[in-house]
């Protein structure tokens, strides 16, 4: 098993999260971010080696890192590119479990959590030049069996007032590319990006939501997706799917687990994208019968280098568990069924 050492001197913040706890930290190449984490998620991580299928709609799991407080001696242990994953993150090292200081709970407003452990993923980000990103929050009911009363009322009350009761859903950040040209108007960052933090998706509602959408995709209102945009639409369809389906036939619970969506916000880049793979998928040949052998490797594709269309990963399991007996995780369904439906409602009838 390779390894890598990230000195922490090195480490910069993560500039393309769309929502999530402060915190996160990123390799100076951006190929890998560093987010802090409970041993809890860390060991989901290492138990979907035992689900490869569902391993393909998540971000690779790399290692964990110490954020202690010795300066400059952060080690993880990473798979690069492993060639058997579910024997690799099998033997990862077993950690230390990180103590939890039992106190009164009180609302963390998205401020770094309190750990010395780091969980070290692949960025989905990272192959795009200007990665347009959209973070949507599944579920009607966000806490699990450990969450105090006290928490799960004030969840139980966010979701109530947002789409996340009714829908199972709720846009939780997002950010859009948008053109240093725009830079400084209509709400658009210095850096041309415009961003739209967690109050932006609290205030819609099941009349509403689809505009948040519309957002991410720069379509006007009511408008339908077409040429690249219809094309990305399709390819995030056709992942939402392909997830419920293997999500259909787990049993699991997967408690503020997020979609994350990411698609190439520039245009020529995009262009370029595009035409790359039309211009790979052209010089392919082959049988029907070489086709058929192929069939798992054709499912890695879109994980091999070169510029990306889009890409969409299942995030954030700090309360997440296999559940053997208890049947699929029809919280969690609830919410991708309805993310389905809202980008249905995007592309027009053929």
């Amino acid at each position: 098993m390779a390894q890598k050492t990230f000195q922490k001197s090195q480490l910069v913040a993560f500039g393309n999260a769309a929502a999530g706890h402060d915190g996160v930290l990123s390799d100076p190449s951006g190929a890998v971010i560093i987010k802090p984490c409970k041993q809890v998620e860390v060991d989901f991580y290492q138990s979907t080696a035992l689900h490869p299928r569902f391993q393909r709609y998540i971000p690779t799991f790399m290692g964990t890192l110490s954020l202690g407080s010795q300066p400059d001696s952060a080690l993880a242990t990473a798979t690069m590119n492993p060639t058997d994953a579910g024997q690799a993150f099998l033997d990862t090292p077993p950690l230390t479990t990180v103590p939890v200081v039992k106190q009164s709970w009180k609302p963390s407003s998205g401020a770094k959590i309190q750990t010395d452990l780091g969980i070290v993923l692949e960025n989905a980000a990272v192959a795009f030049k200007k990665p347009n990103v959209l973070d949507v929050k599944l579920g009607a009911r966000l806490w699990d069996e450990q969450a105090p009363a006290a928490k799960r009322a004030k969840l139980d009350q966010d979701a109530e007032q947002t789409t996340s009761q009714p829908l199972g859903l709720r846009i939780a950040g997002m950010q859009t590319w948008q053109g240093q040209e725009a830079a400084g108007k209509d709400g658009v960052n210095t850096d041309g990006y415009k961003k739209f933090d967690k109050h932006y998706g609290r205030a819609l509602t099941i009349a509403t939501v689809r505009q948040g959408f519309e957002e991410f995709f720069r379509l006007e209102r009511g408008a339908f997706a077409k040429g690249s945009v219809r094309k990305i639409v399709d390819r995030f369809l056709e992942d939402l799917k392909g997830l419920k389906a293997v999500l259909e036939s787990e049993e699991s619970r997967m408690y503020s687990a997020s979609l994350l969506f990411v698609y190439e916000g520039d245009a020529a880049a995009l262009e370029e994208a595009i035409k790359a793979e039309e211009g790979t998928s052209a010089d392919v040949s082959g049988t029907k019968e070489e086709e058929a052998d192929d069939e798992d490797e054709d499912e890695d594709e879109d994980e091999d280098g070169g510029p990306k269309i889009q890409a969409m990963k299942l995030i954030d399991f700090a309360h997440a568990q296999w559940t053997p007996g208890q049947g699929p995780d029809e919280n969690l369904l609830h919410g991708l069924r309805n993310t389905i439906k809202i980008f249905e409602t995007l592309i027009a009838a053929d």
